[in-house]
C-alpha cells in the first residue's frame, strides 16, 4: 500500500483500538491504508476490515488491492455508515476508526486546490473531496456575503472574516475568482501586515473553511458518531482522530453526552498528541488529537 500519507499516531491507535485475532473493525476514513494495513496484521488470521473512502480517486488505487480477502472497500462517506454495514452485512462489529481531515496526497499532488503553497504552483479551486458538485469556486463567486462571512468565522475561526468577504465580493465583480494564487493573493493583501508572517500562514484559515463547508465535512461527522455507537459490539472501541479544533469539540461533546447515559466510558480524560519523534518525522501530525471510548 501507499506510504504516501503516513497515519498520525499509529502506535496509539492500535494500543486504544486494541485489535486482537478475529476482531470484526471499521476504518471509516480508509485514505491510503496506513492505519489498516496495520490493524489487518493484528486481527489475522480471520477478522475483517470494512473500510470507507469517499475519494473516487483514491479508492481506485486500492480498488483491487492483495488484501481483498480480509478488506472490504466501499467507496462511500461516513455519514451512511449504517447503511453500509447492512449493506455488506459487516455483523459484530469490535472498533470503529475515525481519521478526519485530508490527506497529505489531497495537499500535495491531488491538484484540486487544497493547498494555498502557491510558490509550487497555481491550482483550480476545486476543494470537494467526493466530487460531488460544490466547489471552493462556486462557494467564493456565488454565495452571499454574509454567508461567506458566516463560514469564514464559524468553520474557519478567521479573525479578519468580514474584511476578507468584503475584498472577495469586489474582486468577483470584476473577475472570476478561480485559482488557489488569486485567492491567496486577496487574503494577503486584506489582514494586517503582522499577520502575514506568523507561524500559521494568513490563509490557513479561510482555506479551511473552504473545504469544511465544500464537503459539509462537521455535519457529516456529527450524523455519523451516533451511527458508530449503535453499530459496536458491547465493549467495542470507538477511536476518532481530529486536527482542528472544531472537529474535537463535536467528538468530546459526542463522548460525554453518551457517558452521561451510559452508553460510552471514555478512555482518554485528555486527548492524546503525537510524540515530539513522532511530529519531527511528519509535521503534519503536529495539531493531531486523538480520543477513545468503549461502548457499555
Amino acid at each position: 500500500m501507499h506510504q504516501l500519507h503516513q497515519p498520525a499516531l499509529l502506535k496509539e491507535v492500535l494500543g486504544y483500538l486494541d485489535p486482537g485475532p478475529g476482531k470484526n473493525l471499521i476504518d471509516c476514513t480508509f485514505g491510503f491504508g496506513g492505519h489498516t494495513l496495520e490493524i489487518l496484521k493484528k486481527i489475522g488470521p480471520d477478522g475483517k476490515i470494512l473500510g470507507i473512502e469517499q475519494d473516487k480517486e483514491i479508492f481506485e488505487k486500492f480498488e483491487h488491492s492483495e488484501h481483498r480477502k480480509r478488506l472490504i472497500l466501499v467507496n462511500d462517506n461516513f455519514n451512511n455508515l449504517k447503511q453500509i454495514v447492512k449493506e455488506y452485512e459487516f455483523n459484530r462489529v469490535d472498533g470503529i476508526l475515525y481519521d478526519l481531515g485530508v490527506s497529505s496526497w489531497h495537499f500535495d499532488q491531488s491538484n484540486r486546490g487544497f493547498s494555498f503553497q502557491v510558490s509550487k504552483r497555481s491550482e483550480p479551486l476545486n476543494m470537494s473531496l467526493s466530487g460531488d458538485d460544490l466547489t471552493a469556486e462556486e462557494i467564493l463567486n456565488q454565495w452571499p456575503e454574509q454567508e461567506l462571512i458566516r463560514i469564514f468565522k464559524e468553520y474557519g475561526e478567521e479573525k479578519f472574516p468580514g474584511r476578507i468577504a468584503r475584498v472577495i465580493c469586489e474582486e468577483r465583480k470584476k473577475h472570476q475568482i478561480k485559482t488557489t494564487k488569486q485567492l491567496v493573493e486577496i487574503i494577503s493583501r486584506v489582514v494586517p501586515k503582522k499577520y502575514q508572517y506568523k507561524r500559521i500562514h494568513c490563509a490557513t484559515h479561510i482555506f479551511q473553511a473552504l473545504r469544511i463547508a465544500v464537503n459539509d465535512e462537521l455535519n457529516k461527522l456529527k450524523e455519523s458518531l451516533p451511527q458508530a455507537l449503535e453499530i459496536l459490539e458491547k465493549n467495542g472501541r470507538l477511536v476518532v482522530i481530529s486536527f482542528h479544533s472544531l472537529e474535537d469539540r463535536i467528538v468530546k461533546n459526542f463522548f460525554r453526552e453518551a457517558a452521561k447515559k451510559g452508553k460510552l466510558e471514555i478512555l482518554t480524560k485528555k486527548p492524546i498528541i503525537p510524540s515530539l519523534e513522532e511530529i519531527k518525522l511528519n509535521s503534519r501530525s503536529r495539531s493531531a488529537k486523538l480520543r477513545c471510548a468503549k461502548k457499555i
